[in-house]
């Protein structure tokens, strides 16, 4: 596998132990050696982060994950860290055998971690507790000792992934190290991108031990992270174009009292450069919309017959922000959902999706939250998050549709079921009219001849941007209104 499309390549778990027992037995990599090479690469993270730390604690599994953090313990102390491990058991296996004893030989202390009650002092902990085996909830000893960590207001180094979460899904299992810093060895792992790691893995380093392709033979990624190469799909504009060149967009919605949610939609569709954008909406949201947007074209619809001739004309449907699911909001639903033309659909849609489900035709974009998902599903919205890859691939494969599960680390499915992950976006953007943004984001890409697959990518990246950019180092208090000017910003391919 080339090296570009490695550091894109989420894999799961099992991928990974069949990527390093190839290594092992195919290629002929001692196992040790391949502990070695990720202590050396973890170490070497750990002095970029912290070039002033000079006292190191260890906590050690019993598995090769201890067996990681023994040989960094190890090289640490030759290079003049005081170094001290609070060990679960005994190491159970040679390698992580051989790696306690060696880090003895040189001096190191190991603690039990049962009835330990006050840890030793130092300017970084290295978790090596569980690696990506962990398959049960933490509870007892090592659920305590995490607990004792996560409140010692130290930086964490985590080795793979931090103690505590499911490498596959990203859940928590029971407590979960919080980390700094994770240093994921030979692949990224697809739970280090979603659900609750955007809490637990701090900051991402890949460290691939220097195995080549060969090792990765007949290992398809599970999935894709997005990148900066998603940004190529943004071609600069030809000078001879007018507004029919970039699509006129139909964003349909805003029952009484939710006028703001279709008027977010809109603007976020000309923000991203549709040519024209009309809103259909209750006739008393379009005197307050043309107020205050008048470059939106806001027309009262009644009954779907009023929208007939509104559809006609545009060349792509964003449906749902404040639609509502009552006899006003259905009749509009249906009038577009057995449609043909690209469509984005958002919120209500979405529940009304679910109480009549139905494949779709190609072109059609769903943008679930886990609670719109899990009622597309016939689950809950715990389900949903329990493993969000499976969620996204079951909701594309059975709606035929390209769907986006948004939350922290969104994913884009397709009816293939290829999922991208987004590594981009905050807390600030858990607030009220984000996710109607993203719809107009994604139904003016759309609108301007990008595919359902590309325009879905394109603008969760786009809006997730945006948010970061709009945030700063302050999210808390971020609106949905404030992404507009980074998204035009980044829409005409500006630093990001």
């Amino acid at each position: 596998m080339d090296a570009d499309c490695r550091v894109r390549a989420l894999y799961t778990i099992a991928q990974v132990r069949r990527i390093e027992r190839n290594a092992i037995e195919r290629l002929h990599v001692p196992a040790f050696e391949l502990m070695e090479r990720a202590a050396h690469a973890a170490f070497g993270r750990l002095r970029e982060c912290w070039p002033g730390a000079g006292r190191l604690l260890l906590l050690a599994g019993s598995g090769n994950n201890g067996g990681d953090a023994y040989v960094l313990g190890t090289v640490a102390r030759k290079a003049g860290f005081h170094v001290a491990a609070v060990a679960l058991t005994g190491a159970s296996g040679v390698d992580a055998l051989r790696a306690r004893m060696a880090f003895v030989s040189t001096g190191g202390r190991v603690i039990d971690a049962d009835g330990v009650e006050e840890l030793p002092d130092a300017d970084v902990v290295v978790d090596g507790l569980f690696g990506i085996g962990l398959a049960r909830p933490v509870a007892g000893v090592a659920a305590a000792l995490i607990g004792k960590i996560n409140a010692l207001g130290r930086p964490v180094l985590s080795l793979d992934v931090p103690s505590g979460l499911d490498a596959d899904t990203g859940c928590r299992l029971g407590s979960t190290i919080r980390a700094q810093e994770t240093v994921s060895f030979i692949a990224w792992k697809r739970g280090q991108f979603t659900a609750d790691a955007a809490d637990c893995c701090g900051a991402l380093t890949l460290a691939s031990l220097q195995l080549p392709g060969d090792a990765f033979v007949d290992e398809t990624a599970d999935a894709n992270v997005l990148d900066h190469a998603i940004w190529g799909l943004l071609k600069p504009r030809s000078a001879n174009a007018n507004k029919s060149t970039f699509g006129h967009v139909l964003a349909i919605g805003g029952d009484f009292g939710m006028g703001g949610a279709i008027r977010l939609s809109g603007e976020a569709a000309l923000r991203c450069g549709a040519g024209l954008v009309s809103v259909a909406t209750q006739t008393s949201n379009v005197t307050a919309i043309n107020a205050a947007r008048c470059e939106l074209m806001a027309h009262g619809v009644e009954s779907a017959a009023d929208l007939a001739s509104l559809i006609e004309r545009a060349s792509v449907i964003a449906i749902g922000p404040g639609l509502g699911q009552t006899a006003w909001g259905q009749s509009l639903f249906d009038a577009v959902i057995t449609g043909v033309k690209p469509t984005v659909v958002d919120a209500d849609a979405l529940n009304l999706l679910a109480k009549s489900p139905q494949a779709l035709t190609e072109g059609f974009v769903l943008t679930p939250h886990p609670g719109e998902a899990a009622r597309l599903l016939g689950c809950d919205s715990a389900t949903v998050q329990r493993d969000r890859y499976a969620a996204a691939r079951t909701l594309a494969g059975r709606y035929c549709a390209v769907v986006v599960l948004k939350g922290a680390g969104s994913l884009i499915a397709n009816p293939q079921g290829v999922v991208d992950v987004c590594p981009w976006g905050n807390s600030g953007m858990a607030s009220g009219g984000m996710g109607d943004v993203l719809t107009g984001v994604i139904a003016a890409l759309l609108a301007q001849g990008f595919s359902a697959w590309d325009a879905a990518r394109l603008g969760v990246a786009l809006h997730a941007r945006a948010g970061d950019l709009a945030a700063g180092d302050a999210p808390r208090g971020l609106i949905a209104s404030d992404l507009f000017a980074p998204l035009r910003h980044l829409a005409n391919g500006l630093p990001r």
